[in-house]
């Protein structure tokens, strides 16, 4: 089996990754991203988020609510990962998909008391793939950049600092 790098594999442009990975390796201010989004009642339980042109629903009837959606993000940042990282170990992605669950305790969300807090216990996540060939060795390879190298997964892996400020807007006359 040839396990040079294809330019193309499974829709992934390898060599473009390649590209800016050499682009931005010698900038290390390069790799840095700070996006901000916005995300705007529109009623009941339903907002609107929105990053430039592109926005998204959250809750409300037939919309995720952001308890799913953050499980969502999760696992669409890991289906990047592997596709991305699959094309540069030169492994045709057949099928990808990944499944992830986890329990989460509603009560102080509602206003309610409770030891517990109001986020994910736990997350349990299974990677589906389905490639063409692939040695053991690459297979490894995509487990621990799931495990190492997902910018999702490593926010949710550590506590990562907030800072609130509520800001009051007056009505204007």
């Amino acid at each position: 089996m040839d396990h040079t790098p294809a330019a193309s594999v499974g829709q992934v442009d390898a060599e473009q990754v390649r590209a800016y990975i050499a682009r931005v390796s010698g900038t290390p201010n390069g790799m840095d991203r700070q996006p901000r989004v916005v995300a705007r009642w529109v009623g009941d339980s339903r907002s609107e988020v929105s990053f430039g042109d592109a926005a998204l629903f959250l809750g409300g009837d037939g919309e995720l609510n952001p308890m799913q959606a953050l499980l969502g993000v999760f696992a669409a940042c890991d289906v990047d990962l592997v596709a991305m990282h699959a094309a540069l170990l030169g492994v045709e992605v057949l099928e990808l998909w990944i499944e992830a669950s986890g329990p989460f305790h509603v009560a102080r969300y509602l206003g309610l008391d409770s030891d517990q807090g109001p986020g994910y216990q736990h997350i349990d996540y299974t990677v589906h793939l389905r490639v063409r060939e692939a040695t053991d060795e690459q297979l490894d390879r995509l487990r621990q950049v799931c495990e190492t190298g997902s910018p999702v997964g490593d926010t949710l892996n550590r506590a990562v600092p907030m800072n609130l400020t509520l800001h009051r807007v007056d009505e204007t006359p």
